[in-house]
């Protein structure tokens, strides 16, 4: 399946494992890029979208952001 947007990506919602993850910004941003990849999301500009809605905000943010678009485990 290829997915090409966010909205996309928020429509089929991949598992993103986040227990035992450092609990870093950073590495959470990490994990989101590749779980959308694994899912097929390949597009560099909304990869970077993603980015910049994470990182908009407080370290809360980055969380609800991944929990948008994840299903966080």
């Amino acid at each position: 399946m290829k997915i090409e947007t966010l909205e996309e990506l928020e429509q089929v919602r991949p598992t993103l494992r986040l227990s035992g993850r450092d609990g870093n910004a950073f590495s959470i941003l990490a994990g989101c890029k590749k779980a959308a990849r694994k899912a097929g999301l390949r597009d560099a500009s909304e990869l970077n979208r993603l980015q910049t809605e994470m990182f908009s905000g407080d370290y809360d943010h980055v969380i609800q952001t991944a929990m948008k678009y994840f299903d966080v485990d």
